[in-house]
């Protein structure tokens, strides 16, 4: 390792990751965001090591869009994603049902030359203000061969009383539209860039297959240089290996996405885990790279 490990703490309001002066990420932990967004914690801007950018924050066409986030568009009959909710009757539609995933206390700050660990609780409650989740949420960051990765722990228990169905656009009508969970959202200038997977490179194409990781290489306006990003799905969580929201010929996007096209059930009560590992790396990469990187990503699931 040649660069140690940093982490910068703005107290009640997000957390700078950084490696030597350079910084990986930062996680707004206490958004302040219109409640049609569906205010919940977010990763932007994440860099390379080499300081190239590789998230975006409320593009025009979806403002609700910020970098990395745990976002849930049917949650019941709730919207933890951010605008409109679709049906089959009427299509997309702004309802009054923006949720909000809100910090409630930090537990762990550890910060090593060769780990940041952060762990805080969170509480979920609708645009009506019922309270409906407890989660528990760890961000562990390391550094890799090429790169730096981020560990995505969430635990979610359900404080509602009630049955819940977690579902996505295609459970509720709309074909091959299955997105919801851990959510990346790539810098304009990587639309039309290469869709990564077991099954090869490919783009929209890839949309709905099942594979252990998924990822994206794209190219950098101004500079020529590409990156990389891979998402590792953790053997152990539900419905692994999960099918996949990605996307490339609008817009960059690459979601591991467990109620894609079934709904999973959440009971009252219910505790559900899941644990992903996302990638990042200077340079663009063919099969042979991806899948390197991916091992990297999927070895630091089982340390």
């Amino acid at each position: 390792m040649t660069q140690a490990l940093g982490c910068n703490h703005a107290v009640g309001r997000s957390i700078q990751v950084t490696a030597g002066d350079g910084e990986l990420f930062t996680y707004v932990y206490n958004p302040t965001d219109p409640q049609l967004e569906s205010p919940r914690p977010y990763m932007h801007p994440m860099r390379t090591l080499g300081g190239d950018l590789v998230s975006v924050y409320r593009p025009h066409d979806h403002i609700w869009h910020k970098g990395l986030t745990w976002s849930l568009p049917h949650f019941g009959h709730e919207n933890f994603w951010g605008g409109p909710t679709f049906s089959l009757a009427n299509g997309y539609e702004q309802l009054d049902n923006n949720g909000a995933m809100v910090h409630d206390e930090i537990d762990a700050l550890d910060v090593s030359d060769d780990l940041v660990r952060f762990t805080h609780r969170l509480s979920w409650h609708t645009q009506a203000g019922a309270h409906v989740v407890d989660e528990t949420r760890t961000l562990s960051t390391r550094l890799a061969d090429d790169g730096w990765v981020l560990v995505y722990e969430t635990s979610m228990t359900n404080v509602s009383g009630e049955n819940v169905q977690i579902g996505s656009p295609t459970t509720a009508g709309r074909e091959n539209a299955g997105y919801g969970g851990l959510f990346w959202r790539g810098p304009r200038s990587f639309t039309g860039g290469t869709v990564l997977a077991p099954q090869g490179l490919g783009g929209d194409d890839l949309r709905g297959q099942r594979a252990a990781w998924m990822g994206f290489s794209g190219k950098h306006d101004e500079v020529d240089r590409g990156s990389t990003v891979i998402i590792a799905d953790a053997t152990d969580n539900p419905r692994h290996p999960p099918q996949w929201f990605v996307r490339s010929e609008d817009f960059a996007a690459v979601c591991p996405a467990p109620f894609f096209s079934e709904e999973l059930p959440f009971a009252p009560n219910e505790t559900l885990h899941f644990r992903y590992a996302v990638l990042v790396s200077d340079g663009t990469s063919d099969d042979a790279r991806s899948g390197a990187l991916a091992a990297q990503a999927q070895k630091m699931l089982v340390d």
